[in-house]
């Protein structure tokens, strides 16, 4: 094991520029344009079944390819200059950003549909609502709605962690009923860091004590999110920081824990940001004291979470031998039981929540002086009060998702409105990791090319595990999409992936555009002179390895077993190639060139005829 090639691994070139050709260019893995079926429909038309800036690429003379291109130029040249210049830090050009990211989830497919993208896009849009309008003279003076939109992100909070928390269990999966799925989680997840080969080596107790640690802070902390109580609200702050933090440093999420983190800002008041800052706070003076009462029921409610703890996970300490043993006491039915009894009580706890900062920010407008900041505070509260209303109501559906009773129980008018607006994903159902993979070994995809059918050369990723020397990489906030994809792909059979099948094709084709989604330097791509003649893949199973009897680091990161055939070797013109291609649907390029010479012949066949027949009626009425 080089410790030494970890620094080197972690700084690499990251290929965020080289991504959208690879992946929905005209010569990608999955063109975009075949999202965007021209069928002659007016344009509001085509918006309304996929709301996409993309339908406007013809009209301005671009391909859809460009027009991604373009879109990813102006995104984040806009979010650095909002990022750098407060004044652009408006609720319009939150909204544009918003358009342009939901514009690129429309047609990213299966790439593009993970569930940060739907949290980013969700996120996104409650930025629009808590942004200034700065470009409207006057706006910016009354901002009493602030606490109330603002709210918003910290229902959207509760309802990514406690769903996080409550599908683990509802799945039935049996190393998480078990305690044990962290045994497998690091060595198992899509792109572990090197950390989390040194987490894997942590005895198995420590592992189910943090199991039972994180249904803790992913259950019962998100509760404390609505609670009028500050203390109770920094505690489960703090509990969310530590887990996303962990996280990050044990696994590569991309942006999704620094998003969460940031969610997590809403937890917090003005008092404690100025403790951060060691700056003089001044209180409002029409903000209450903190009683003993309050202090009294912090500390039940603390105890109420321990005592819950211990008692549901058998929580026992072992003086001895130094560790604590536990084990999960409930059963399914029991844990479905529960989740009844409190999925509703917690809407209405959102509702109270919510109608909480609603009447303090009504008390708060009618406190303003003067005429005229008092009845443009009170229209600004109307109009974002039914807005925060309607996202909470709307939000629901798919928060009830994680119980059918309850969601059975929704209002119909509540679910027609969320059906009206689904497609521009405003509100989306959580879950992440749902059930562990990999508990007999992580399946992992390898591909080899060769150029005579006997010498085979194996094609190595820039992150994934293949190389069994190779080091984990740290690339957040970065996702390299293919990677990822490839992980999913190992869980199953290729024909579940039928994007493997084109990237199969494109490597035998050496499009530079996808070779860039292997290795961003294409140097490093054992085929970057000329593409290989001969591809084909199979499954490995691998295992992180072991601290040695010494206590000594083993020379390698990995070790791995040969499973079986994943993709049959195939070369350009292969029958079994063809079959898939057309199977897939991912021939559409294919019948372009085919019919292309046929096209131009059309094409100056009919402008021939036209110009004659022009020519004919001129000579006829001359």
């Amino acid at each position: 094991m080089n410790l030494s090639k970890i620094h080197q691994t972690s700084h690499g070139k990251f290929p965020e520029g080289v991504c959208f050709p690879g992946l929905y260019g005209n010569d990608g893995l999955l063109p975009a344009r075949w999202q965007l079926r021209y069928s002659g429909k007016a344009l509001w038309e085509q918006l309304l079944s996929s709301p996409t800036l993309l339908w406007l690429a013809p009209r301005l003379g671009l391909d859809t390819q460009t027009a991604m291109e373009l879109l990813c130029l102006l995104g984040a040249a806009l979010s650095l200059a909002a990022t750098v210049l407060e004044s652009l830090r408006d609720s319009l050009v939150f909204l544009f950003l918003w358009i342009m990211y939901l514009s690129m989830y429309q047609v990213g497919q299966v790439f593009l549909y993970f569930q940060w993208d739907s949290l980013l896009l969700e996120t996104g849009f409650l930025c629009v609502l808590i942004a200034p309008v700065t470009s409207l003279r006057g706006w910016r003076a009354g901002r009493e709605h602030d606490p109330v939109t603002f709210w918003l992100v910290r229902w959207l909070l509760f309802r990514l962690m406690f769903a996080s928390g409550i599908v683990k269990l509802t799945s039935r999966c049996p190393t998480w009923w078990g305690l044990t799925a962290l045994t497998y989680h690091y060595e198992t997840q899509c792109i572990p860091t090197p950390l989390a080969w040194f987490a894997h080596q942590l005895p198995v107790w420590w592992h189910k004590l943090s199991v039972v640690a994180t249904f803790a802070i992913e259950i019962a902390a998100p509760f404390l999110f609505l609670s009028p109580l500050r203390r109770l609200r920094l505690g489960a702050f703090y509990m969310q920081v530590v887990l996303q933090v962990l996280i990050i440093l044990s696994g590569n999420y991309n942006f999704f824990n620094l998003l969460t983190l940031t969610m997590c800002l809403s937890l917090l008041d003005d008092e404690h940001i100025y403790f951060w800052l060691r700056k003089k706070y001044t209180p409002n003076p029409n903000q209450g004291t903190h009683t003993l009462a309050h202090t009294l029921l912090e500390i039940a409610v603390w105890a109420l979470i321990g005592f819950g703890t211990v008692t549901w996970f058998d929580l026992q300490i072992n003086w001895d031998k130094w560790t604590v043993s536990s084990r999960t006491v409930f059963t399914f039915h029991q844990f479905n039981q529960f989740l009844k009894t409190v999925t509703f009580p917690s809407v209405w706890l959102g509702v109270l929540s919510l109608t909480w900062e609603l009447v303090s920010s009504m008390f708060r407008c009618a406190c303003v002086e003067g005429f005229f900041k008092r009845f443009l505070g009170t229209v600004q509260w109307t109009v974002f009060g039914a807005a925060a209303v309607s996202m909470f109501a709307i939000s629901l559906v798919p928060f009830t998702f994680i119980e059918y009773d309850s969601n059975a129980s929704v209002w119909p008018g509540v679910r027609q409105g969320y059906d009206a607006v689904s497609r521009y994903q405003l509100v989306n159902s959580y879950g992440l990791f749902r059930r562990m993979t990999g508990v007999g070994g992580r399946p992992e995809v390898v591909i080899e090319g060769s150029m005579d059918k006997v010498t085979w050369t194996e094609i190595e990723f820039m992150y994934k595990p293949g190389n069994l020397s190779a080091p984990p990489s740290v690339i957040t906030p970065h996702q390299p999409r293919l990677d990822w994809q490839m992980w999913f792909a190992a869980l199953g059979t290729h024909t579940h992936s039928p994007w493997f099948t084109s990237l199969m094709y494109r490597l035998l084709q050496g499009k530079t555009d996808v070779i860039e989604l292997i290795q961003s330097d294409v140097s490093q791509y054992p085929f970057h002179q000329q593409p290989p003649t001969y591809l084909r893949a199979h499954r490995y199973k691998y295992w992180f390895t072991k601290t040695l009897a010494d206590g000594s680091y083993p020379q390698r990161w990995w070790k791995r077993v040969y499973i079986e055939e994943f993709y049959p070797t195939v070369y350009l013109g292969d029958t079994f190639l063809e079959s898939m291609l057309s199977q897939h649907g991912l021939k559409v390029w294919c019948i372009w060139k085919v019919f292309r010479p046929l096209y131009f012949s059309t094409f100056c066949y009919c402008s021939y005829t036209f110009f004659s027949m022009q020519y004919d009626s001129a000579c006829t009425w001359g």
